[in-house]
């Protein structure tokens, strides 16, 4: 009786070490295909672009100052 144990739980052992394999390799593949990659890409770029005019909007001032100094300095 222990052993018929024992042996349907290698059995269920092994399906589940070989479903978390498999389930690992194919999550990997798609992970690193293409079509996944485009999804992401336009799903996060999608968000920044609604972001930007607001951050934009507040975040730019109306004048700056010179990009250099207009007085000379002083030679040494």
């Amino acid at each position: 009786m222990l052993n018929r144990i024992c042996q349907v739980l290698s059995i269920l052992s092994f399906l589940m070490v070989t479903s978390v394999i498999g389930g690992g390799y194919f999550g990997y593949k798609y992970v690193t295909s293409e079509q996944f990659q485009t999804k992401m890409m336009n799903k996060v770029l999608g968000n920044v672009q609604g972001l930007m005019p607001k951050i934009l909007d507040q975040g730019l001032p109306d004048m700056t100052g010179p990009s250099l100094p207009t007085t000379k300095l002083p030679k040494f």
